[in-house]
């Protein structure tokens, strides 16, 4: 059965410390990058409570007996209030998300649905007296022409990306509000800034998974010997596997909450086309037959280029990524591989 690999040893000593013996409320707990972070915080001997609406979380069937699952609405404030008193910590995990098509067709839904989450989240985390919360932002908050690699710095530069507004403004709003109610309320605040996220347990829904899923389930369902990928390939990005994605996160809640956005990513920048290529590789390997990527130059790309400035994170925390995105697309597919064909998670 699939875990997350990540053990006590990779983490920094402070952060161990940190966390041993602690509740950690963990909204989104059940889904992608929440079941990882539950499983590396019982690594950490801290106690994973689970914040989640789902009634059947099959990423947590291997752990259920060793956290405590809560089944609350993030809409409904008092429930949530309810559910983090007596929390020494929560990180906010729980948000709406999507692809590009569906991010660009629905704007409104995607910044309204994510706002009212944090608007109650943060505000029960305040009510409830919880010491410590980290709440998940994004590269989306960064504009569509930007430096490279991007600086922190630049996340309140322009407007978000066009193509992603709904979500990048959201995330914006969470940063801005996160700071203010650590100005006028003392609290204490970490505001990790991922970039995008890949690896076993991804969303892999045809209208809503982002690239590196959607390309997977193309490259395994395709009858003939090629799969669609939008635009011409030359678009970019920097990718995050999700046990470094995870590991990360918990290294900025307990030694950087200092009301300060900070990117957490790997040092590389890829370009479709090439990601496109090593998809179909390794989906050839384990289908046993050669496919390859037919690129549609009419189809949607968004950004233009993405990579992230490690500079701050490796500074501040001495961060860096375990996984190279070769190895990390490998555990992907095999994942993918066996979850269709096995139905284990």
């Amino acid at each position: 059965m699939y875990q997350s690999s990540i053990i006590s040893t990779d983490f920094h000593p402070d952060t161990r410390a940190f966390f041993k013996n602690k509740k950690v409320a963990v909204t989104g707990g059940a889904g992608f990058i929440g079941s990882h972070l539950v499983e590396q915080l019982l690594e950490l001997k801290a106690h994973p409570v689970v914040i989640t609406r789902r009634q059947q979380p099959a990423f947590l069937s291997t752990i259920l007996e060793k956290v405590e699952l809560k089944r609350v609405d993030l809409f409904d404030y008092a429930a949530t209030l309810t559910a983090f008193k007596g929390m020494d910590i929560v990180i906010s995990l729980a948000a709406t998300v999507a692809g590009l098509a569906y991010n660009k067709k629905h704007p409104a839904t995607i910044y309204h649905q994510n706002t009212q989450l944090f608007l109650n989240t943060i505000e029960a985390v305040k009510n409830a007296d919880v010491s410590h919360f980290s709440t998940c932002s994004s590269a989306c908050v960064y504009p569509r022409f930007c430096t490279l690699p991007t600086p922190e710095a630049e996340g309140t530069k322009d407007e978000p990306e066009p193509t992603n507004s709904g979500y990048g403004w959201a995330k914006r709003m969470q940063e801005y509000l996160s700071i203010k109610y650590a100005e006028e309320f003392g609290m204490k605040v970490a505001i990790p800034r991922p970039y995008n996220g890949y690896g076993p347990r991804d969303n892999f829904d045809t209208e809503t998974s982002h690239v590196i899923p959607a390309l997977i389930k193309k490259a395994f369902e395709t009858q003939s010997d090629h799969f669609e990928v939008w635009g011409n390939g030359e678009h970019s990005r920097s990718f995050l596997y999700v046990d470094d994605f995870a590991r990360g996160i918990l290294e900025v809640t307990a030694r950087y909450a200092r009301s300060d956005p900070i990117n957490i990513g790997a040092d590389e920048e890829i370009t479709i086309k090439e990601l496109a290529h090593i998809v179909a590789k390794e989906v050839s390997i384990v289908r046993q037959r050669e496919i390859f990527p037919k690129f549609n130059e009419q189809g949607l790309t968004g950004q233009p280029r993405r990579k992230c400035d490690v500079t701050k994170i490796s500074r501040e925390l001495q961060y860096q990524t375990h996984v190279q995105l070769e190895t990390g697309l490998r555990k992907t597919v095999a994942w993918y591989f066996q979850h269709e064909i096995n139905k284990t998670f």
